[in-house]
């Protein structure tokens, strides 16, 4: 247990694991408190008017054109002979819970006086940086449950796929929507659709929260662990509820 960002592990596995832990626990929550605060789900059925929307080739041609003429970058799109198009979408990682990566580790030379040459397959879990961007380079029919995939390589993840959900992102007066995809929504159609602005869109990989866990599943060690890290969570949330409510009870005090 790391006395910096309450990182947990088993003792086994700390060579493993390099963690940037060098702030103080607590340093940078306050931002991640109040965006939460003003961030609304909306239900996967409920695209935006414009996300509706079907072009046609000439109308793909000319969005491509608007778009790589409104990009501060070189992370054009590009239109392909067969009426397909390619292009770059930055996907942020917003993870509470750690993720698993393969550790291999070679057993024993002998035992028992027999040699052992295979390689014994273990995991390592670990929390992804807050803040972490991820650029993909995709086709206009790639897939949201595809981008998940390609996520989980870039980072050699090996957890299920099926434990995450990509979100679209958008602000609007003030106020913070987040849309998850359905697997067979087009992210760069989607990107084509609202321009370059992140504003006006943006992707989170986060936690599917909608999804059954089968608990029986997991070993008892790994179910200990869970219960550790939900008390630290249901810890931290009851704190900045707390906080929350100070800073408001603060301001009627003063205006009182």
């Amino acid at each position: 247990l790391s006395p910096d960002c309450s990182f947990t592990c088993h003792y086994r596995c700390r060579a493993l694991v390099r963690l940037d832990c060098s702030g103080p626990p607590g340093a940078s929550d306050e931002d991640d408190g109040d965006e939460q605060v003003l961030e609304k789900d909306t239900n996967v059925d409920e695209p935006s008017e414009w996300e509706k929307a079907e072009l046609d080739q000439t109308q793909v041609e000319q969005r491509i054109k608007e778009y790589n003429s409104q990009i501060n970058s070189n992370l054009f799109m590009s239109l392909n002979k067969d009426g397909s198009y390619t292009g770059f979408i930055k996907v942020q990682l917003k993870l509470v819970r750690p993720v698993s990566v393969p550790a291999t580790k070679r057993g024993p030379a002998l035992q028992a006086g027999r040699p052992h040459t295979q390689g014994v397959k273990r995991r390592t879990s670990f929390y992804l940086p807050k803040g972490t961007v991820k650029h993909l380079h995709i086709f206009s029919h790639t897939r949201a449950s595809e981008v998940i995939d390609a996520l989980l390589r870039k980072f050699t993840v090996v957890d299920n796929p099926r434990k995450f959900a990509l979100f679209e992102r958008s602000e609007k007066d003030e106020q913070v929507y987040l849309r998850k995809l359905g697997d067979e929504e087009q992210p760069l159609r989607l990107r084509l659709l609202a321009g370059p602005s992140e504003k006006v869109l943006s992707f989170v990989l986060k936690e599917n929260e909608t999804g059954e866990v089968n608990w029986d599943a997991f070993t008892l060690p790994e179910l200990h662990n869970f219960l550790r890290i939900l008390q630290r969570e249901e810890e931290e949330h009851v704190r900045r509820l707390r906080h929350r409510y100070a800073r408001c009870r603060q301001k009627m005090q003063e205006a009182l």
